[in-house]
């Protein structure tokens, strides 16, 4: 079987939307790179969380800040509200699935400190509420979507429209956006 045509089309597809995400989204994914590095400076911390390929993100975001893009003598504090099941199980059973993001921020967030908030749709009514609850804990925000607005993508400090509709790509971007953070966090605090 010869699947190199469809092969090409997946990977067609993904280079356009990051062709399309310098033209429509550079603004914004700089405002979020300089919020998160006056953040940095200001000793505060990064949460992160998402559903699904997003809390996939969430953890691979965090990893990248915590550990390393590619080489350097610090960590960024940053910390994905999806790794731990017990607290998610605890959450989601005596409470509803819709806080467990929520819950955790007010247990644990400053004021200052950073929520970046992934949601594919826009519409996950928890990474709705974590929005909600950093708002009140006088956080700042940054949401990453696709490219349809909501109600989440009005209620932020930047958000981050990847311009697409389809998940797949969608999900490529939240990542390259995420590499994106970590390696000018790397440049900028790194020795």
């Amino acid at each position: 079987m010869d699947y190199k045509n469809e092969i090409k089309k997946e990977m067609e597809e993904s280079l356009n939307v990051k062709k399309h995400l310098i033209s429509e989204c550079l603004k914004d994914i700089n405002k979020a790179v300089e919020m998160l590095i006056v953040a940095i400076r200001e000793d505060k911390k990064i949460y992160l969380c998402g559903n699904g390929g997003s809390a996939s993100d969430s953890q691979h975001i965090t990893c990248e800040l915590v550990g390393r893009i590619r080489k350097r003598d610090i960590s960024i504090p940053a910390f994905s509200l999806v790794s731990n099941v017990s607290t998610l199980t605890a959450l989601s059973n005596d409470f509803g699935y819709d806080s467990i993001f929520s819950k955790q921020l007010a247990v644990y967030a400053k004021r200052g400190d950073i929520l970046i908030a992934i949601s594919t749709s826009g519409k996950s009514l928890n990474v709705i509420k974590a929005v909600e609850t950093a708002k009140k804990l006088n956080m700042r925000i940054i949401v990453m979507t696709g490219k349809i607005e909501t109600e989440l993508s009005e209620m932020t400090d930047v958000t981050i429209m990847v311009p697409s509709d389809d998940t797949p790509r969608i999900q490529e971007a939240h990542i390259l956006i995420g590499h994106i953070f970590a390696s000018i966090l790397e440049r900028e605090f790194g020795k």
